[in-house]
C-alpha cells in the first residue's frame, strides 16, 4: 500500500478500504455538484420568454377524433392549414416540431403526416431556392443520434436548414439520473449507426445505442410545436408524427406584431443549438393593420415558465359566475391543480376534460397521472370541480388549453405545454399563446363553443362521465405525486 507523511511526521498507510472510501466520497461530491447544478443552472438566453401584448387577429382550429355511428370518425384541419401556410409563404418558413417522424409499429396504420410535410417543404424550397426555410426539432427523432433521419436528410439535400436542438443547457427535470449523466455518459458522445438494442419506438426502425437509451432517461425535450411565416404563425399541440395523426388537438393561428416575438423565441433555440444568426437576417414580418384598435384580440406569446405564470394569474381572477374550462393530455402540476380548486371554492364553474391516459401508440397505460388527479379534484376536496374523460379509441386527447371566461372578458392559453412540472417549470422547451378578448371576440366564442360541444356531447359522444375511469386507489395517487415531484416519469 502507498504511504502518506502527515504534519506530525507519522506515516499514514493507505488501505484498500481507505482508497475506496475516499474515491466513493469524491464520487458522491461530484454527483452532488452536478445534481445541484442541473437544478439551478441559468437558463439559456431567450428561454422562458414573455412577449408583449399585441393587437392582432387569431383563428382557433381543432382536430377531432370521435365516436360515430360506424366507428371512429375524424375531423382534422390543423395540418391542412400548415400546408396552406407553406404554400402561401413568400419570404421564409420557420418550423419547430417535437415529434417529426414516421416511426411506429407497421402492424397499425396511420396518416402519413410527417412524409407529406417533408414533401411540401422540399417542393417549396426547390421552387424557391432563395427562400430561407428552417426546421428545428428534437433529437428524439434520431433516437438521440443512433441513426440518421431519412426525412431530415431529404430536407437538407433540398437546401432546408435542419437544427437539432441541443438540450444540454436546459435544467434537469430528472435530476436523480441526470446528475450521473452529466458526470459520465454525456462525455462519451454517440455513434450513428452503431446501435444494437431494439428501437423503443418501432420494431421497424434502426436499432439504438446504449448511450441513446441513457440520454433518453434525462426525460428532456424541445416540446414546442410552432409554424411561422412572414404572414401568419401557428402555435399548436399537434405533432407531424404519423402515429399521432389521429389524436385530437388544437391550434391558434395568429398574425400581426406577435409574429416577431414568435421568431425571436425560435431564434433563441436555434442559436443555442449551433445555428448561424445570419439565417434569420431576412425575416421580416408582414404586420397587418387591424382596422379598428378595438376589433382585434390581444395576443401574447409565452414560453416555458411564463406559461405557468399566466395560467395561475388568469385562474386567480375566476370567481362566482365565471367559467374555467381545462382540456389536457396530462394534468399533474401542483400549483395548477390548486388553482382549479381555489377557483371552484370561489364559486367559479370549473370543468376539466382529460385524456384517460390509457393508450400510448399501441401500448396500454396505467392511467397516471390523470385518473388519480381527477379523483383528487372531485372526491377528496369537494370543491365543485367537475371532470369528464375524452372518449378515445386508441388515439389520445392531446389538447393543452385553458379558457377562463369572465363574461365581459375572457382569456385562452393554448399550445404545446402539458400541465405538468416538466412542461411548466422552465425544464422542457414549450410555446403557448395567450389570447384575451371581449364578448365580441370570434376566437374566444369558437373556443367556448369547442368546450361546450365536448362537455355536453353536442352531435356526438365526445366525452364520458367521471365514473367511467374513476381511480380512487391511494397507490395511484402517491405514485403520480412521487413521479411529478422527482421527475422519474415520462410526463
Amino acid at each position: 500500500m502507498g504511504k502518506l507523511v502527515t504534519k506530525s511526521g507519522r506515516k499514514r498507510v493507505w488501505t484498500k478500504k481507505g482508497i475506496f472510501g475516499t474515491a466513493g466520497l469524491g464520487a458522491v461530491l461530484i454527483y452532488g455538484v452536478f445534481f445541484v447544478y442541473g437544478l439551478f443552472m441559468p437558463l439559456p438566453e431567450g428561454v422562458s420568454y414573455e412577449g408583449g401584448v399585441h393587437t392582432g387577429e387569431a383563428e382557433f382550429l381543432a382536430d377531432h377524433t370521435f365516436a360515430g355511428e360506424d366507428g371512429a370518425e375524424h375531423d382534422h384541419v390543423i395540418f391542412d392549414k400548415i400546408h396552406t401556410m407553406i404554400d402561401e409563404a413568400e419570404q421564409f418558413i420557420l418550423i419547430d416540431m417535437f415529434l417529426f417522424n414516421d416511426e411506429y409499429d407497421r402492424a397499425s396504420e396511420f396518416p402519413e403526416v410527417s412524409g407529406s410535410l417533408i414533401e411540401a417543404l422540399t417542393e417549396k424550397k426547390e421552387a424557391n431556392p432563395d427562400m430561407e426555410i428552417i426546421v428545428i426539432t428534437d433529437p428524439i427523432n434520431t433516437f438521440y443520434g443512433s441513426y440518421e433521419s431519412e426525412g431530415f436528410a431529404a430536407l437538407e439535400e433540398a437546401g432546408v436548414r435542419v437544427v437539432m436542438t441541443d438540450l444540454t443547457d436546459l435544467r434537469d427535470s430528472n435530476p436523480v439520473f441526470s446528475a450521473f449523466w452529466r458526470a459520465v455518459p454525456q462525455w462519451l458522445g454517440n455513434k450513428e449507426g452503431g446501435g444494437w438494442l431494439p428501437n423503443p419506438f418501432s420494431p421497424d426502425s434502426p436499432d439504438g445505442t446504449v448511450r441513446s437509451y441513457l440520454k433518453l432517461l434525462n426525460f428532456k425535450a424541445n416540446h414546442r410545436k410552432v409554424v411561422v411565416t412572414e404572414q401568419e404563425g401557428m402555435v399548436t399541440s399537434a405533432n407531424p408524427h404519423d402515429a399521432s395523426g389521429l389524436h385530437s388537438n388544437v391550434a391558434m393561428v395568429i398574425n400581426g406584431p406577435v409574429l416577431q416575438d414568435l421568431v425571436e423565441s425560435e431564434k433563441a433555440v436555434a442559436l443555442m443549438s449551433g445555428a448561424d444568426e445570419e439565417w434569420f437576417a431576412g425575416f421580416e414580418i408582414d404586420e397587418r393593420d387591424v382596422a379598428d384598435e378595438g376589433s382585434g384580440d390581444q395576443i401574447q406569446l409565452v414560453t416555458e415558465g411564463k406559461i405557468k405564470k399566466h395560467l395561475l394569474d388568469e385562474m386567480a381572477l375566476a370567481g362566482e359566475g365565471d367559467t374555467v374550462y381545462l382540456g389536457a393530455f396530462y394534468l399533474s402540476e401542483r400549483d395548477v391543480i390548486q388553482g382549479l380548486l381555489d377557483a371552484g371554492s370561489r364559486g367559479a364553474d370549473v370543468r376539466v376534460i382529460l385524456d384517460a391516459n390509457k393508450d400510448a401508440f399501441g401500448r396500454e397505460k396505467n392511467g397516471v397521472p390523470n385518473r388519480p388527479v381527477a379523483h383528487e379534484l372531485i372526491a377528496e376536496w369537494e370543491s365543485g370541480v367537475e371532470v369528464r374523460w375524452y372518449n378515445t379509441s386508441g388515439e389520445q386527447y392531446h389538447t393543452k388549453m385553458v379558457l377562463v371566461d369572465r363574461g365581459e372578458e375572457a382569456a385562452v392559453i393554448a399550445g404545446s405545454a402539458n400541465f405538468t412540472r416538466r412542461n411548466l417549470d422552465d425544464l422542457n422547451l414549450e410555446t403557448n399563446v395567450k389570447i384575451t378578448g371581449g364578448e365580441n371576440s370570434e376566437t374566444l366564442a369558437d373556443v367556448r363553443a369547442y368546450f361546450d360541444r365536448l362537455w355536453f356531447n353536442e352531435g356526438a359522444e365526445y366525452t364520458h362521465d367521471y365514473n367511467a375511469y374513476k381511480d380512487s386507489a391511494r397507490t395511484s395517487r402517491w405514485l403520480y405525486r412521487f413521479q411529478e415531484w422527482s421527475g422519474l416519469s415520462t410526463f
